[in-house]
């Protein structure tokens, strides 16, 4: 099975779910706020803190054509200017410092989202762990190259990509020395309608690509991401906030700290769940299964006696003979005598 290390965690089927945690604009404009999300996510248990790392300046440019603006209908963020909206989203450089070592004093595994080569140097600098490739920079090979000779290993969102754009990704990727990849199936709406997800997908991302799968999820709660842990996700990238009331670009579609917590258990609880592909009793079974049902001897019997349904009958424990022999037996003579309470074997009739 693949695996891929990233900081102290391995992600793999044989792991538990590796929870992201996206802090995204969430932070408002507001290091402190960033600092008590960093602080908030570590409480949950989750394993890792994500940001994006870009300046307005370095995603778009300042312009206000038709083209530099979203569609009045998008639920979110409708008719906003494209520099506009990152201005308020970004996290500023000098922030990523003191996120990094709140993080990292929590615990957490810290990483990001570079959006171009002066991101990359950024988080070199501050020797992040890995990369993530957002699903719309999928299409940016050179971006990929230049993250994957890093020797890191990248997680790459495959929101809007068909096949050939995920192919040629993960190719560039490997052509640059680096197989440590992590794959998520996803959809880039925001928020995402669960029936767009296509989770049936996840496995096979896995055996396309021959990389370790995992699911960046936008819908809302978190019923996707652990039904994605049952189809074979390793690996489950989720918004998160302080509060949704409190608004923020992202804020509708991300999940509340509480919220994360049960993310965090009820994944884990799925992958617990698994097991291995067969069916028969489990050790944990072992008292339960000798309570089952088989025949007894149920009133005091004398050697000669018939067996009848008054004297046998099919009950609570196990140690008697199957209850489906019961017909073949009726009818029939005991060997011996037997006290009530008895198991019924072949020896005695």
């Amino acid at each position: 099975m693949r695996e891929v290390r990233i900081g102290k965690h391995t992600v793999g089927q044989g792991h538990p779910p590796f929870v992201i945690a996206e802090m995204s604009g969430n932070h408002n404009g507001d290091l402190d706020r960033a600092l008590a999300i960093v602080d908030a996510v570590a409480a949950t248990g989750a394993q890792a803190l994500k940001l994006q790392t870009y300046r307005p300046d370095t995603i778009t440019i300042d312009v206000d054509l038709p083209a530099f603006r979203i569609s009045d209908s998008h639920d979110l963020w409708g008719g906003e200017n494209l520099y506009r909206l990152y201005e308020k989203a970004h996290t500023p450089w000098e922030w990523h410092r003191p996120i990094f070592e709140r993080a990292l004093a929590q615990g957490l595994t810290v990483f990001s989202s570079p959006f171009d080569p002066t991101a990359v140097e950024l988080l070199e600098s501050l020797d992040a762990p890995a990369y993530k490739i957002a699903s719309a920079e999928i299409v940016d090979l050179p971006l990929i190259e230049l993250c994957a000779r890093t020797g890191k290993p990248l997680v790459i969102s495959t929101g809007m990509a068909d096949v050939a754009e995920v192919h040629a990704a993960v190719t560039t990727a490997r052509a640059a020395g680096n197989d440590q990849l992590i794959v998520l199936g996803c959809t880039a709406s925001y928020p995402a309608d669960p029936a767009d997800s296509n989770l049936r997908g996840i496995p096979l991302i896995a055996d396309t690509f021959d990389v370790v799968p995992g699911l960046s999820d936008h819908t809302m709660g978190i019923g996707v991401p652990v039904a994605a842990v049952a189809l074979g996700a390793c690996a489950i990238e989720k918004h998160v906030t302080l509060s949704r009331a409190d608004g923020g670009v992202d804020s509708d579609f991300s999940l509340e700290p509480a919220e994360l917590a049960a993310l965090v258990t009820e994944t884990e609880r799925a992958w617990r769940a698994l097991g291995s592909p067969r069916i028969g009793p489990r050790e944990s079974e072992r008292e339960v299964l000798r309570l089952r049902r088989s025949l007894y001897v149920v009133a005091d019997v004398a050697a000669g006696d018939e067996v009848t349904r008054e004297n046998v009958r099919s009950i609570r424990p196990a140690g008697g003979l199957p209850p489906a022999e019961l017909d073949t037996v009726l009818g029939r003579r005991f060997r011996t005598n037997a006290a009530k309470g008895t198991p019924l074997t072949w020896d005695i009739v």
